[in-house]
């Protein structure tokens, strides 16, 4: 009985382990993705800087022929809502305001929601993979922000949503998935 009990913890702690590694796997993935698109242009040069543990955004890019660099926090994922932290957005932040010698300096959010939804435990069903580009407005404090499936954002304070309008930014680089927010006000 004890042994079986064992077996069966060990077996739980692989999965989550399995299941973390595949989030990684997907992070990497989106990071890499973007990397390669600014790096096909003849402008641009954009590079990953690091895991989580460091401080620091997951991308950087230059422009030096426009003046411009861009820090962006990659998510991707299969569920209705992709987070970012607001530590996440502060560090960029840090980055862009070092650089002033750049007259654009942004700060994007880059969210994919992939082609299958996670409706349970490893069960999925297919949806339109769908790419947003938000650029966060640097006169609001960083704080907690989600983007949804449909592309709308609203920020997270102390558990409760509170509206938060982020522009669309149209990426350099074409992307057939990349969606435009419709707003209404």
């Amino acid at each position: 009985m004890r042994s079986n009990l064992k077996i069966e913890n060990r077996t739980k702690s692989l999965n989550f382990k399995k299941i973390a590694q595949t989030r990684r796997q997907r992070g990497y993935n989106w990071e890499d993705t973007l990397v390669k698109r600014f790096n096909k242009m003849d402008d641009w040069k954009a590079f990953r800087l690091g895991s989580p543990s460091v401080a620091l955004p997951d991308i950087l890019c230059v422009n030096n022929e426009n003046s411009m660099i861009f820090t962006i926090e990659a998510k991707s994922g299969t569920g209705t809502t992709l987070t970012v932290p607001f530590d996440q957005i502060t560090r960029c932040l840090n980055w862009t305001n070092n650089f002033t010698v750049y007259k654009t300096r942004k700060v994007v959010l880059a969210f994919k929601f992939l082609s299958k939804k996670r409706i349970g435990t490893g069960l999925y069903e297919k949806r339109e993979l769908r790419e947003f580009y938000k650029v966060w407005n640097e006169r609001k404090d960083p704080i907690d922000m989600v983007c949804r499936y449909d592309g709308t954002t609203y920020a997270l304070i102390q558990g409760q949503k509170k509206k938060l309008n982020l522009k669309d930014y149209e990426m350099p680089f074409k992307s057939r998935h990349q969606k435009i927010t419709l707003r209404v006000n």
